[in-house]
């Protein structure tokens, strides 16, 4: 098959997951996650059940399609960038475009379907319990690259080779997710994302200072 073949089955698999997700995710949040069927999400996106299966296993894969693409975006944030910026600095200055951006992601965000999608994922167990699968992959594809980048003399002397990485990278995760919750919360309390943006910032500033005094290697 000819490149621009493989790139247009390409893009109508990806329209496809799309269109999946977007029906699944609609149909939750109007009846909820645990009384919709996958014969009603297979009805309303237009597609047999067995091909929505064979683009998605379980409904809490169709919920949280929407994050597939953020799932190594730390990674690339620190494969990616500058030669002489540390992995701290560009993460940071990601999470901080991101808050300008309104990025859902960051939890700053007070648009009506971001919010509605955010209680239905935060009040549901199921949901909650498969986004800990997307955080351990992220955790995991970020170690990588912080392991690939980092200086002879950043592992710690006497531990497993990326260990240090390992325990950096669930820190870094972890404090994004901590911030990002953090905004969801005073959004969902009644803010405006405008009102608390200032607030925010200062949020993610204080908790990167916070963690250069632990994650030196990396700094």
């Amino acid at each position: 098959m000819s490149e621009n073949g493989t790139g247009l089955r390409a893009r109508k698999r990806q329209r496809t997951y799309r269109a999946i997700s977007d029906a699944a995710v609609s149909l939750f949040l109007e009846k909820g996650f645990a009384t919709v069927s996958v014969s009603e999400i297979a009805e309303a996106a237009e597609v047999s059940k067995p091909t929505l299966f064979r683009y998605f296993r379980t409904k809490e894969d169709m919920a949280l399609h929407r994050f597939a693409d953020h799932e190594n975006e730390a990674a690339r944030v620190v494969a990616g960038r500058h030669a002489h910026e540390s992995p701290l600095t560009a993460l940071e200055n990601h999470f901080l475009a991101g808050l300008e951006a309104r990025d859902p992601v960051t939890g700053l965000c007070d648009e009506p379907e971001v919010l509605s999608f955010h209680r239905l994922l935060y009040g549901t167990p199921e949901l909650v319990a498969r986004l800990h699968s997307y955080t351990a992959r992220s955790e995991e594809a970020l170690a990588d690259a912080l392991a690939a980048g980092a200086a002879d003399g950043a592992a710690d002397a006497g531990t497993a080779p990326g260990l240090t990485a390992r325990l950096a990278a669930g820190q870094l995760v972890t404090s994004q997710r901590v911030l990002a919750t953090a905004n969801w919360r005073r959004i969902a309390d009644g803010a405006s994302a405008d009102s608390v943006s200032a607030a925010a910032r200062e949020d993610a500033r204080r908790a990167f200072a916070l963690l250069r005094t632990g994650l030196t290697p990396f700094a």
